[in-house]
């Protein structure tokens, strides 16, 4: 089994993966960070979003493992005092594994017609840089409202438990491969109108969000997880399930409720 440890720049972080360095070397794991088999994260869930899209190009071949230094993350099974416990796991790895929906985003650009491709493990957003944003909404191809606001943002279920819910969208179990479509800060009065709630959206449908007026030179900042793009060029943004998928060894995975109580609400009082 070929391993890559990937960790954050924290003292903490580092040490334990040093630690972990030693203990798999001691029981003659093969380190590989060009195709690893397994990627261990040691930091948080910030740390796994970005060892995601380091590997994002090679995820039917890896599975990921989470050790959080910090607070309890979504991704990371794993306490940094269990160290011994996650090396005897990978031991008897029997390569059973969780998966996760993943959400496509192309976005189509205005001046060359180019579609540039991004993969999503959490949400994307897209949302304008100064004046308010004005776009047409479809969903499976079927224009649905004009929004004006903020901006609009596209979340997996996951990433539910994110951006999207301090939006105010539902928590969305991962089983359920859709998307949650959340507004952010619309304009409703006489004269504009949106729908005012997230909305879920099917596997088998799809949004396109169209900015009014492409041929202006407007502003924009793209989202997608932690990256931030900004840009003058959107002619449209498409985004559907991804056929891909994200994939977690299973050795002792925290169910997914247990993570949103942990998360949000703690120990009973």
């Amino acid at each position: 089994m070929k391993i890559e440890i990937f960790a954050n720049d924290s003292d903490k972080s580092l040490a334990i993966k040093q630690q972990l360095q030693k203990k798999l070397a001691d029981r003659h794991f093969i380190f590989d960070s060009e195709n690893p088999d397994i990627v261990i994260t040691v930091g948080g869930d910030g740390t796994l979003l970005s060892a995601f899209h380091h590997y994002e190009k090679q995820l039917d071949q890896i599975r990921f493992v989470g050790v959080h230094t910090g607070h309890l993350g979504f991704y990371t099974d794993w306490r940094d005092g269990e160290i011994d416990d996650l090396v005897v796991s990978l031991q008897s790895d029997n390569r059973q594994s969780v998966s996760y929906p993943l959400l496509d985003v192309n976005v189509l650009t205005r001046k060359d017609g180019e579609v540039h491709q991004f993969l999503a493990l959490n949400e994307s957003s897209i949302r304008r840089v100064g004046p308010t944003m004005t776009s047409d909404v479809y969903i499976g191809g079927d224009l649905f409202e004009r929004f004006r606001g903020d901006g609009l943002c596209v979340a997996t279920p996951t990433g539910s438990t994110g951006y999207s819910k301090s939006l105010g969208g539902a928590v969305v179990h991962p089983d359920m491969p859709v998307l949650q479509l959340a507004e952010i800060s619309s304009i409703n009065n006489r004269v504009f109108r949106t729908i005012s709630s997230p909305l879920i959206i099917s596997p088998n449908d799809w949004v396109t969000i169209r900015p009014v007026s492409p041929g202006s030179n407007q502003d924009f900042l793209l989202a997608v997880d932690s990256r931030y793009y900004h840009t003058t060029d959107v002619a449209q943004i498409t985004y559907k399930v991804s056929k891909k998928k994200v994939y977690f060894a299973k050795y002792r995975h925290n169910g997914f409720w247990n993570r949103v109580k942990d998360s949000f609400i703690g120990d009973e009082q």
